[in-house]
């Protein structure tokens, strides 16, 4: 969905972050490519709002990053930290901060620069990644890889997670081939089929391109993929989308079903369990227990939903919150002051007799029923003035917002 950002001239609609990957409608993106083929999207955009490479010399040199968030590659080997680190200093004697000079040293060899973790650490790309997390419903994050003139990264691998490639400066070389193991879970890793991989390495790819500024890819999981940067410095952002499958809603299944006696119980003494035929009757006997148990379940995607939505806050975060703004805005709070659900923070609204209860992210907070109808209202994501929250009057909208803004549920809409 698109975000609205205040003008002096009104609400102006900003572009989704996903369209800024892809350039077909989003709707044959979902139907044709999401899990399923790649997609090139050339000439598509600028992403140098995004990082540029006056960036990337500020993270390696005056952000005073650490490992992992910054790594280093040569010949699709990663180099030891000791290699790019040293200590900060007076002050910041912190042993493995990255270092501009021996970094500057290894890039002028050849090696890689792989900035990790930017949805944590850049601010243009905490915002477009919470932004892209709310649109596909799954945890990602983002990636650099500034690579020499020339050079390699890494030899020819997949991933287990869907990436976007967005071309930020230079050129890059990538061959794409088709998968050797389609799919692959978070533990299926491309070193299982190096063999296989390194083969169809060789063989005719689907994707031979030199990608350019403003050049966006989609890859699903399972692609094989390597890349050479050509004639100047390369510097392009991964995207890695850890797309939920069903065999995490299996694994929630297998939860709702915990608190099956038959399930629970001892497997018989003695038993030799890497013996297949006497495990045998006992799997066809607890698949018959566990698909009684499901079908005995009132709503199991109920129980399921709760788990699924529980990782997805460890997986994700939502929109940052400025703790001393903040603590201002509860103290000017008025009946004309604008607020606005924390994006990405999500959450479930649910009647509880005189209480209306608001669970989110390991949050839960209770409050009384008459504010049911302005966490409705503020849950729409829309900004509203705490005098205009509907079912309150003044002094009881005042107590609800200050409280929501303290437990950062919502915040300040400039």
């Amino acid at each position: 969905m698109p975000e609205h950002t205040l003008t002096e001239r009104g609400p102006v609609t900003t572009r989704s972050a996903l369209s800024r990957c892809i350039d077909v409608a989003e709707e044959q993106f979902a139907r044709e490519h999401w899990g399923r083929a790649p997609l090139l999207s050339p000439a598509h955009d600028d992403f140098t709002d995004l990082l540029s490479p006056a960036a990337v010399d500020e993270l390696v040199s005056r952000r005073g990053l650490r490992t992992p968030f910054v790594r280093l590659a040569h010949e699709g080997d990663v180099l030891a930290p000791a290699r790019f680190t040293a200590s900060g200093g007076l002050g910041a004697e912190v042993a493995d901060q990255v270092s501009g000079d021996k970094v500057l040293a290894e890039f002028a060899a050849g090696a890689t620069i792989v900035l990790q973790g930017l949805h944590r650490v850049w601010p243009p790309l905490v915002d477009f990644t919470r932004r892209l997390v709310e649109e596909l419903g799954h945890p990602a994050q983002v990636n650099a890889y500034v690579t020499p003139p020339s050079s390699q990264g890494f030899s020819p691998h997949y991933d287990t997670h869907d990436v976007f490639v967005l071309q930020v400066s230079g050129e890059k070389h990538w061959v794409i081939h088709a998968p050797v193991h389609p799919d692959p879970l978070t533990d299926q890793v491309w070193t299982d089929h190096r063999a296989a991989v390194a083969e169809a390495g060789r063989g005719e790819p689907v994707i031979d391109r030199v990608l350019r500024p403003g050049d966006a890819l989609y890859l699903p999981r399972g692609w094989i993929h390597s890349a050479t940067a050509l004639g100047d410095t390369s510097i392009h952002l991964t995207v890695g989308v850890a797309a939920y499958t069903r065999a995490d809603v299996v694994d929630t299944l297998l939860g709702v079903v915990g608190d099956t006696a038959t399930l629970r119980a001892s497997l018989p003494l003695g038993i030799d369990v890497g013996d297949p035929d006497q495990l045998r009757p006992l799997v066809e006997a607890t698949l018959a227990d566990l698909v009684a148990a499901l079908a005995s379940t009132a709503d199991p995607a109920l129980p399921a939903a709760r788990r699924l939505r529980a990782r997805f806050a460890r997986d994700t975060r939502p929109e940052p919150v400025a703790p001393l703004a903040t603590l201002s805005a509860i103290t000017a709070l008025d009946e004309h002051t604008r607020v606005r659900w924390r994006a990405g923070l999500g959450g479930v609204l649910e009647a509880a007799g005189d209480r209306v209860r608001l669970t989110a992210r390991g949050t839960v907070l209770s409050l009384p029923v008459e504010a049911s109808p302005a966490l409705h209202a503020l849950r729409t994501g829309e900004p509203v003035a705490v005098g205009a929250l509907p079912g309150l009057d003044l002094a009881s909208a005042l107590v609800v917002v200050r409280r929501l803004l303290r437990e950062g549920v919502v915040v300040t809409a400039e």
